[in-house]
């Protein structure tokens, strides 16, 4: 009171009443920006769920998309301006006041900063570089058969290659950028730019694809009958057995050529306190020891893990380079055998050498057909060899012990090393043995893999991921996953949330979605948006609804090397957690793993303790089961 002159005339508003006006105009435009975020938000969920492969119905989320980025220059502008509030200009205030007003200003900055990070997660470098169709072609695969379309083709894969490179590069930005790196990055690049340059799937659609192609696995694998039998090569269960004490003694010297990293990984309450003591009193000066091992735990974790003496250790390198990967050379007196163990994946630098899947010719002396092996770990072979025999180490091994045979061994990376290290010197030590355990899938070729199964015994746990990765068996995977998100009418965020559940907590894959209403439908062309650039006719998508059709791969194929001895769980695949766990194994064909398994499995079984607890367990614990086709039929094995 009293009421306000102006104009002219009283009005009915005091004077003191406009603070509330002002109030009003310094907040609406705050009400209106998030009114109208709640409800692009509200308009996004509600128009994303539909059918992966019918993007008709969300024609409108970028829309919605470039609204919700403009209400963050807003968003951001109030953000800043609490900031500034907070720091200066609550003094006076109440401590309640202050402190609501911090925790909305903190609030704010993790949802912009959540938001950025989540941008940069999701940005395709390659999104922009991309050109559409013109005007005059219809939507859809373009005919790139003319020059102007091999040119644009030839184009995105030498972008797409150099963007690869520049991931590769920061990835690994603590290695040094020499020549032999470089060349590393260029081989990988072109590896992974070709293997997704045919697709137009974001993550999400390969997590679905993964969640459905568990379930169809896990329900092909139910209805399998168990007396379904493949002849193989003849074998006893004492052969078996014998094979199994001598891998399961091989697999600790395996399993300590990782050092200590490994140790206090398989020994979590007791590794590191064994170790403390030993770590900075071993002298170097008692052993030929090279690289990497300066304080000597290394070392002092593979005499632990062996059970060897000082004096029986004729070479110990931890030298870690691309292509060149530790490995230490032994007198076992157990066995009576000069034993080499080369060390798996520790490092980018294994990595590196791992991922470096080119074929590179491997010639041997005796072996009819084309030979050729997988480019990284041939030339790691190739270096151990030159310091086997060039250095004399064999020599002095053998020099010690002269009727010892030669054993080689090693895990993941090292047993594909170790394989293709004894075809090198089977010419010279036409008795020497190899046992590799979970080596990579894609590793020898086929004249290579037949020559091998005289001296080379693979070792697979279970569902094991890597023996069953090549370049064919991906192709094979990206190929059953477009069918089965093509062939799957239902929401991605249901297929997600049941396919979590059925992971953690199992049940029958029969009741979750994974019903094809097309599956009659011959998909002939890829799943693809409108602007992408693909070949017409990729061979990766030739008969997606036919399960038996063949995938058709510009790489050459590459095997297992020698005989597979396969070593699965004996009950039901799921199981409690603290249920007694047993084992069977058998004798198996690379037939067996030309295709990935799905399974929570895949990464666990593939880890070397777990490769070791289970062949303890068959060699320790009597009485041990082997294949129900071994004890019945030698000549059969149960697939």
């Amino acid at each position: 009171m009293p009421g306000m002159i102006a104009f002219g005339r009283r009005w009915g508003i005091a004077s003191d009443d406009l603070v509330f006006s002002v109030f009003f105009i310094l907040f609406l435009p705050l009400l209106v920006i998030y009114s109208v975020f709640t409800l692009s938000i509200s308009l996004m969920v509600f128009v994303s769920p539909g059918t992966i492969t019918n993007p008709g119905p969300r024609r409108s989320i970028p829309v919605l998309v470039y609204v919700r980025a403009m209400l963050y220059v807003p968003e951001l502008i109030w953000a800043i301006l609490g900031a500034i509030w907070v720091s200066d200009d609550s003094r006076g205030c109440e401590p309640a006041e202050v402190g609501a007003v911090i925790a909305a200003v903190v609030a704010s900055w993790i949802l912009l900063l959540s938001t950025g990070v989540g941008v940069l997660f999701v940005f395709d470098p390659l999104g922009s570089r991309l050109p559409g169709p013109p005007s005059q072609e219809q939507l859809g695969v373009r005919d790139l058969e003319s020059s102007e379309g091999s040119q644009l083709l030839s184009t995105a894969r030498s972008v797409a290659v150099r963007v690869w490179e520049s991931r590769l590069r920061l990835l690994c930005c603590c290695l040094p950028q020499d020549e032999s790196h470089r060349a590393a990055f260029s081989s990988i690049a072109q590896l992974v730019s070709g293997f997704f340059s045919d697709t137009d799937l974001v993550p999400s659609d390969i997590a679905v694809g993964l969640a459905l192609l568990h379930q169809e696995q896990d329900k092909k694998e139910q209805c399998r009958d168990p007396d379904e039998v493949l002849s193989h090569s003849p074998s006893s269960p004492i052969d078996l057995e014998a094979e199994l004490e001598k891998a399961a003694h091989c697999m600790q010297f395996a399993i300590a050529a990782y050092g200590w990293p490994m140790y206090v990984y398989s020994n979590p309450l007791t590794g590191a306190c064994k170790l403390s003591g030993d770590c900075c009193k071993t002298q170097s000066a008692e052993y030929d020891i090279v690289g990497g091992d300066n304080m000597g735990c290394h070392f002092s974790s593979i005499l632990h893990s062996t059970g060897l003496q000082y004096r029986d250790f004729i070479y110990v390198s931890f030298h870690n380079q691309i292509y060149e990967i530790p490995f230490f050379v032994a007198l076992d007196h157990k066995r009576e055998a000069v034993l080499v163990a080369i060390r798996g994946t520790l490092s980018l630098r294994d990595l590196l050498t791992d991922l470096s899947a080119d074929c590179e010719n491997l010639p041997v002396e005796g072996v009819s057909g084309t030979c050729y092996a997988h480019k990284g770990m041939s030339q790691a072979a190739g270096y151990i060899y030159k310091k086997l025999l060039n250095d004399g180490i064999l020599n002095q091994a053998f020099t010690i012990a002269p009727e010892y045979k030669l054993v080689i061994t090693g895990h993941s990376l090292g047993g594909g090393t170790a394989s293709l290290l004894a075809i090198l010197l089977r010419s010279s030590f036409p008795t020497l043995q190899c046992y590799a355990f979970s080596p990579p899938g894609g590793l020898m070729s086929k004249a290579l893999a037949e020559y091998s199964k005289d001296f080379v015994v693979s070792v697979v746990l279970g569902k094991d991921l890597v023996p069953r990765l090549s370049y064919p068996n991906m192709e094979d995977l990206k190929r059953r996953i477009l069918k089965m998100v093509s062939n799957c009418n239902k929401p991605k965020y249901r297929i997600l949330l049941q396919g979590c559940w059925y992971e953690l907590f199992g049940g029958d894959p029969d009741d979750f979605p994974t019903e094809m209403d097309r599956r009659e439908e011959e998909l002939s062309q890829p799943l693809l948006g409108e602007e992408t650039l693909l070949i017409r006719g990729s061979s990766s998508y030739q008969s997606l609804a036919s399960e038996d059709s063949p995938v058709h791969c510009a790489h050459l194929p590459l095997y297992l090397p020698g005989r597979i001895l396969h070593i699965t769980e004996d009950g039901p695949s799921r199981r409690s957690c603290f249920s007694q766990v047993r084992y069977q194994a058998e004798w198996s064909s690379e037939t067996a793993f030309r295709s990935v398994l799905i399974s929570p499995r895949m990464i666990a079984d593939h880890m070397p303790d777990a490769v070791l607890r289970s062949l303890n367990s068959m060699t320790q614990d009597r009485p041990f089961n082997l294949c129900p086709s071994s004890l019945s039929n030698s000549h059969l094995n149960v697939i």
